[in-house]
């Protein structure tokens, strides 16, 4: 089955998304729903998806629950809560319990967002991380370049948890700079608890004027520090409509992976996100 590993929702009724500003994010401030991907999936092949957070809103999580349950396109979620909060591993538990909680499969924030470049590494978000491996959750990493040394530094401190990364740490793909973010990535894939998601390229790169052989470089980095059974893809539609269609995502996505045989291309393209996130 192929999955795509990482797309968001989201209907401006309910809530502003508030990091949409600007004349470049324009194309972004309408709703998008499992009804707008469903024939995108579908033509792509794509037979399920992991729905991710977008807004660090306790609500969230919950609603996304809740589609999941509705649209069996989600096999999985991945939600928010406050690590930092005392209770934190009771309220993964109330998670799981509430309609939908079945398909809780990880809990991520917004750590790009984060003015600490090791903001992973507090104490109290120590003791959220340690809750979410204890409830057999994973971990996602929405960073940027600078806080790939902290990811690191977390996945040593917590070896029982699966730690993914987003988007492959969003490199410098419109600067053209391969490094320090190499070797970061590297150092991140040789520990075993962890995981790269094919996401988020297109953006990263020139918006108007990308090519595939801009991304390549990225992509060949990934393949050789993390290999197919720790890649998977993700188109994260829609934030990847600023840059490219659905279809061109799934499309470019295969063409970078064209060294592949088939057997790890199936890895990429399904089998390490039904492992990973046991869809």
């Amino acid at each position: 089955m192929r999955v795509d590993a990482h797309h968001h929702v989201w209907d401006l009724s309910v809530r502003d998304q508030d990091w949409i500003t600007g004349p470049g994010l324009r194309p972004l401030r309408r709703n998008f729903t499992v009804g707008d991907l469903r024939p995108e999936a579908a033509a792509a092949g794509i037979g399920r998806t992991v729905l991710v957070q977008t807004v660090t809103v306790a609500e969230e999580t919950p609603e996304f629950l809740g589609l999941a349950r509705e649209n069996e396109l989600i096999g999985g979620v991945v939600g928010w809560t406050d690590l930092t909060r005392p209770d934190v591993a009771d309220e993964l538990a109330r998670l799981r319990e509430l309609p939908g909680g079945r398909y809780l499969k990880g809990i991520r924030h917004q750590v790009q967002g984060e003015p600490e470049p090791d903001w992973l590494l507090r104490p109290d978000v120590r003791r959220g991380l340690a809750a979410v491996a204890e409830a057999g959750l994973v971990y996602d990493l929405v960073v940027l370049p600078h806080q790939l040394p902290g990811c690191v530094r977390a996945a040593l401190d917590h070896p029982g948890l699966t730690f993914v990364l987003d988007h492959l740490g969003k490199p410098p793909i419109a600067d053209g700079g391969l490094e320090p973010w190499a070797g970061q990535v590297r150092a991140l894939a040789a520990l075993p608890n962890t995981v790269g998601k094919l996401s988020g390229l297109v953006t990263e790169a020139d918006l108007a004027r990308w090519t595939v052989d801009d991304l390549r470089p990225y992509a060949e980095t990934a393949l050789a520090a993390f290999g197919p059974g720790r890649l998977m893809f993700g188109s994260d539609w829609p934030v990847c409509t600023l840059a490219a269609s659905y279809a061109q995502v799934v499309a470019v996505s295969a063409e970078l992976t064209d060294v592949l045989d088939e057997g790890e291309r199936a890895d990429v393209f399904g089998g390490t996100a039904l492992r990973v996130y046991r869809l």
